[in-house]
């Protein structure tokens, strides 16, 4: 109820959680990219932004990226993060979602979950009156998402002018992508197998925002298709975590969607190349594009420092 009333009171994001994209406006989302810039060009100047404040992270998958850009960042604003793994509290298993959110709620004040399914997630948002940040889901990503088009804007500048292409697994980063560029007005190519394609209420809800925001939102099994005359050419591994099951059968079906040479050239000459790591080089992107001066990958790994330092200071703030 209290993020709720935050809301309703017009406070902005104050108190609420960002579990999926979809959770904010479109001048919200600028808004958080605005000052995610201005944090990124001056540390300083937010070092005691969020003093006191206490963020629980969860981790029930592996992590470089999100556990170091979390930590970092809540103590770069001058608070500080509590570890929590598997062997801490095994979610649904040794305690479940709604006791260990009825807990934290009472002990810190924002919680940061890396986890397989969303359900749990929405969950833990649902029964923590504090902030919940989705880290990760087996649905959608929305922190890198934002970390993402950040780096397209700083690279890019006006967005709505841009083709963006995406190619490989429709997972949860394409479901993430698929939600920043239809709030925002922007267009993205979607190449996938046809049997990997994002989930249809994903694409419905998108379809609907573009027709709100003027955004293009397109998905092709040609991957030529998506890529021709892009600004931007994104992918992701082809099997994520959860699937290394899957991994031989999907290295067949996935292979004509490889950014190589003669896919990236199909793109824009001064195309970005974007991967949210970690790559399996030599699958879904060959050496010579990701360790080209096209890429871009290790600024969108910086990045999700300040796209989540910003998310932070937003929905912790006093």
């Amino acid at each position: 109820m209290k993020k709720k009333a935050a809301h309703a009171a017009g406070k902005g994001l104050r108190g609420r959680d960002f579990v999926s994209v979809d959770d904010c406006s479109a001048g919200e989302i600028r808004s958080i990219f605005a000052l995610a810039s201005a944090m990124k060009s001056d540390r300083n100047k937010y070092r005691k932004a969020l003093q006191g404040k206490m963020m629980a992270l969860i981790f029930e998958k592996p992590s470089l990226r999100t556990r170091t850009t979390f930590t970092v960042g809540i103590k770069q604003l001058g608070g500080d993060s509590l570890l929590l793994t598997p062997a801490d509290i095994s979610l649904g298993k040794r305690e479940s979602v709604y006791d260990v959110a009825k807990n934290l709620e009472r002990m810190v004040d924002g919680i940061m979950i890396r986890t397989f399914g969303h359900g749990i997630c929405t969950s833990m948002a649902d029964h923590a009156s504090i902030p919940v940040i989705n880290g990760l889901t087996d649905h959608e990503h929305p922190c890198q998402a934002m970390a993402d088009f950040l780096t397209v804007m700083e690279y890019k500048k006006n967005l709505r002018k841009l083709k963006l292409a995406y190619v490989g697994d429709g997972n949860n980063v394409a479901h993430s992508l698929m939600l920043a560029a239809a709030k925002l007005g922007g267009t993205l190519f979607l190449g996938t197998p046809p049997g990997y394609r994002p989930e249809t209420r994903v694409m419905e809800r998108c379809l609907d925002l573009a027709g709100e925001s003027g955004a293009t939102i397109v998905w092709t099994a040609d991957p030529a298709e998506a890529v021709r005359d892009a600004d931007m050419v994104y992918t992701d591994t082809w099997a994520s975590m959860g699937q290394e099951g899957e991994a031989e059968v999907r290295r067949r079906i996935f292979s004509p969607y490889q950014v190589n040479r003669a896919l990236f050239s199909l793109a824009k000459r001064d195309a970005l190349f974007m991967h949210c790591l970690p790559a399996h080089r030599g699958e879904e992107v060959t050496d010579e594009i990701i360790d080209s001066p096209n890429s871009v990958v290790f600024t969108q790994a910086e990045n999700r420092l300040h796209a989540q330092k910003a998310i932070m200071f937003e929905l912790l703030r006093d």
